[in-house]
């Protein structure tokens, strides 16, 4: 992605920013670099095939970038890719938002509760990233809203400035310490690898796009 290349498409209210791209790209209606966002999303995708709940007022956006732009990324870590410069630029605009692996956003106060979620899928040859967050309203007590009061547009901004600039290397090696500080808050055992793989009990674990 380079410097004013980036198309993006505001929505008051869409059922769901994954959907929209995955068929706009498959049938050619739009060309990466493209994001697609809203603050009303009625349908969105979460990760394991569960539906991710949309407030009006929250951030939710999807991007296409070229396979070919992200090829020293691992295929099976994209989500943690975006989802780790995601989580840096919310800390960078003052939040103490953490990364749980492989691709979800908590805050950790009494207990931890999940405020947003990242979902990557690959579509002829193009990868798009889905990013959903609580900025304003969680929808219920097993989640939680974001922790400073920030318009989304500019949480937008921010991200898409971050992620130029980041390199997969750089990463992997500063989400290692974080993952190892608060894998047991999380239950999460093994060791995180260099791939973004988990290692346990001498298997490796993958995480799911």
């Amino acid at each position: 992605m380079e410097n004013g290349k980036l198309q993006i498409i505001y929505f008051e209210k869409i059922d769901s920013t994954q959907k929209y791209l995955i068929e706009k790209i498959k049938n050619n209606s739009l060309i990466p670099p493209v994001c697609i966002w809203s603050e009303m999303q009625t349908d969105g995708i979460g990760s394991r095939n569960n539906k991710w709940i949309g407030k009006k007022g929250n951030l939710f956006f999807s991007f296409a970038l070229e396979q070919a732009k992200l090829k020293e990324v691992p295929l099976e870590s994209l989500s943690i890719y975006f989802g780790w410069i995601f989580k840096k630029t919310l800390n960078k605009l003052g939040s103490k938002a953490v990364m749980k692996w492989p691709n979800d956003i908590y805050l950790i106060k009494e207990k931890p509760k999940k405020i947003g979620g990242v979902i990557t899928n690959i579509t002829r040859n193009t990868i798009i990233c889905g990013i959903g967050l609580n900025t304003k309203f969680a929808p219920n007590n097993e989640f939680e809203s974001l922790d400073i009061e920030i318009k989304n547009d500019k949480i937008l901004k921010s991200f898409f400035s971050n992620l130029q600039t980041q390199t997969w290397e750089h990463v992997i090696n500063e989400y290692k310490a974080e993952f190892e500080e608060y894998k047991k808050i999380f239950a999460i055992s093994g060791k995180l690898l260099g791939d973004g793989s988990l290692s346990n009990n001498k298997k490796r674990i993958y995480s799911k796009r």
